[in-house]
């Protein structure tokens, strides 16, 4: 039996990096997926690749999820796809650097509606449905920074802090309802979202990652599997670094 046999699950931010890798890695383990994200064209392509794999194709859906009202759509939609829902994985966000000194409102206000308050509202639609199951899985992904804050990074910081807290309210909320919700805090993963960083500074994040080496997005994706499973099943509102010992 598959880990995730015949479980339906939904994966936001699924059109690349940690959102693909986690939708290829639920469908080898026999999950039927509804994904979600900005670009219609990463879906297919991750959609394609779960096929390739011997997967069934996954229901996609594009929605900004920073946007309310395409939210409120992409919601709508997936309800009429399944009226199950066994896991929900919360992976979209985005990453906009900036010292404090030049950090502009609209970035706030973009880094947050994007980071956290989606996840939040995504959490509640996801509760809605589990519940009249008695049970479900969330599994948030949110970061080492949250944990650590960064210099330049004082938004994004705060909102994966604030995934944190709000993951672990929501599980003390949604215990009772058979329903667990833990975090993902990865470290440095080697995706689009750090390609852009100076080789200068990559040196300097190896160095202080006592593995002394860049994490994958597959590794990520094991992991939150794991928790999307019953392979956890007493475990909730935990926050589970995957980071080579960068937190340590």
């Amino acid at each position: 039996m598959k880990l995730l046999q015949d479980r339906v699950g939904s994966i936001t931010g699924a059109s690349r990096g940690i959102g693909r890798a986690t939708a290829l890695e639920a469908a080898r383990q026999g999950a039927r997926l509804i994904l979600i994200a900005r670009s219609r064209e990463g879906l297919e392509e991750t959609a394609h690749q779960v096929e390739n794999e011997g997967g069934v194709r996954p229901q996609i859906i594009v929605c900004d999820v920073a946007d309310e009202s395409s939210l409120k759509t992409a919601f709508r939609e997936m309800h009429g796809y399944t009226k199950q829902l066994d896991f929900l994985v919360n992976n979209a966000g985005i990453l906009r650097d900036a010292v404090i000194g030049m950090i502009s409102t609209k970035q706030i206000l973009e880094v947050l509606h994007t980071n956290l308050i989606s996840l939040i509202q995504i959490m509640q639609f996801a509760a809605r449905i589990m519940m009249g199951a008695k049970s479900g899985s969330i599994v948030n992904i949110a970061s080492i920074i949250g944990r650590s804050g960064n210099e330049g990074q004082v938004v994004y910081g705060a909102s994966k802090a604030g995934v944190i807290g709000a993951t672990k309210s929501a599980a003390r909320e949604l215990a009772p309802h058979g329903i667990r919700v833990n975090a993902v805090a990865p470290g440095v993963i080697a995706t689009s979202m750090i390609a852009n960083i100076p080789e200068s500074k990559k040196e300097e994040l190896l160095g202080s990652i006592k593995m002394n080496r860049l994490g994958q997005p597959e590794e990520v994706a094991k992991i939150i599997c794991v928790l999307a499973s019953d392979y956890s099943s007493y475990v909730t509102g935990q926050i589970l670094g995957v980071d080579g010992g960068m937190w340590l």
